[in-house]
């Protein structure tokens, strides 16, 4: 159990997190809280920055052992503050609970771990096998995954634990992510005169219809690869008296494990042969998005939006006995996944490194508008944590 002092004592980092705002590209604030804190503790061996900003808080056993490693992401995604009941970037704390932006997604998540492998090294003395590392790291709500390459290459963890919310169970998977663009070319006229050019709006119509057709892929414990358009426009733009050039829709696509990038865009492409082999003036492509921004650190981060799936056996080692450590402390968690992509499209989709997910809250209070975490979830999280990290270190 907790006593007061590290009940309070994550309650309050929570709070500083939330109250530093740290859109992606922007976390400096809640970095510097971060390594301000770690320096004023005495556990903490190493403090760690890298090129893109993300902090690692290291914490050295006294034996040799595996790295266990434990990533929560500090970037949260944007308000409008219209919608919300208080300032989210002021945390107040109202029914047992913390509201503000990042509570949940997930800063609460971030100081529980924190607290965790203090209350760990000091009850242990330190006389433990092996590494904690905590991975503070950057632009995971653009980017799931891509910063925290470097995070793996610095620490070359033995194992992870992704800290997005599981409401205190253990996920042994997640779904990927796609960004799939697709195009139509057509041919700008006047718009006075259509049947001199090629709409390519009209051919986007077309092609749209047909892509709707398509089945999705299905997994019995991963559900659904869902295929959803999410935006759409045509250029120029604003069309005035002008017949568009082209058109782009994107697609979010929800990756199953197995699939792969070819596979992904296979049935696109397949539909897009089969409508230019019908109409000779239909033309179009499929790709998927790149994305490029800039860190708090002035370094550029860009990548390909595809961040696959991934899944782990029940059976492994590394699954049932933190699932097992937290039932033995009274949290009574069941395996499930991600129906998000996370941080562990790198390290378990990209790395192969065995991972699993723990965390406060539920996944759907992500991206919310009145964004909290309960507080009992949150201090029995430090518990389930410090708990998940005896169990790991003890397994190897």
């Amino acid at each position: 159990m907790l006593d007061e002092r590290e009940k309070e004592e994550v309650i309050s980092l929570c709070e500083k997190l939330v109250n530093s705002q740290s859109y992606s590209g922007k976390e400096d604030k809640a970095a510097k809280i971060l390594k301000e804190y770690a320096k004023k503790k005495l556990f903490f061996d190493e403090i760690f920055e890298d090129s893109f900003g993300n902090v690692g808080l290291v914490i050295k056993g006294a034996l040799p052992g595996p790295t266990v490693l434990l990533d929560g992401h500090i970037d949260t995604v944007p308000v409008n503050t219209d919608h919300w009941a208080t300032d989210p970037f002021h945390a107040v704390i109202k029914d047992g609970k913390i509201y503000g932006r990042g509570t949940s997604d997930m800063k609460g998540s971030v100081s529980a771990m924190i607290v965790a492998a203090e209350k760990f090294a000091e009850k242990t003395g330190k006389q433990f096998p092996g590494k904690i590392v905590i991975s503070c790291s950057v632009h995971e709500e653009t980017f799931e995954g891509v910063a925290t390459r470097k995070v793996s290459e610095k620490f070359h963890p033995d194992v992870v634990v992704i800290g997005e919310a599981t409401n205190l169970n253990i996920n042994r998977g997640q779904r990927g992510r796609a960004e799939i663009v697709v195009e139509t070319i057509g041919k700008s006229v006047h718009s006075a005169n259509p049947e001199k050019g090629i709409n390519a709006v009209s051919k986007m119509m077309i092609l749209l219809t047909e892509i709707e057709k398509l089945p999705t892929t299905q997994q019995p414990f991963m559900g659904e690869g869902i295929l959803v358009p999410t935006d759409i426009i045509s250029s120029p733009y604003p069309g005035k008296s002008v017949l568009p050039a082209s058109c782009r829709v994107t697609f979010d696509r929800r990756t199953l494990v197995g699939e792969t990038k070819a596979s992904v865009l296979s049935p696109i492409q397949q539909v897009i042969d089969e409508l230019k082999q019908s109409d000779p003036e239909f033309d179009a492509k499929v790709f998927y998005s790149r994305g490029k921004d800039v860190c708090y650190t002035e370094e550029i981060i860009e990548a390909e939006r595809f961040f696959p799936a991934w899944l782990y056996d029940e059976n492994e080692p590394f699954v049932k006995k933190p699932l097992q450590a937290l039932r033995a402390i009274g949290i009574p968690a069941e395996l499930s996944h991600y129906s998000f992509c996370t941080n562990g499209s790198h390290f378990a989709g990209e790395a192969g490194i065995p991972t699993i997910g723990f965390g406060p809250s539920r996944e759907n209070l992500a991206h919310t508008d009145n964004e909290y975490v309960e507080i009992e979830q949150l201090t029995k999280a430090v518990e389930g944590f410090a708990a998940i990290i005896r169990s790991l270190l003890e397994d190897k």
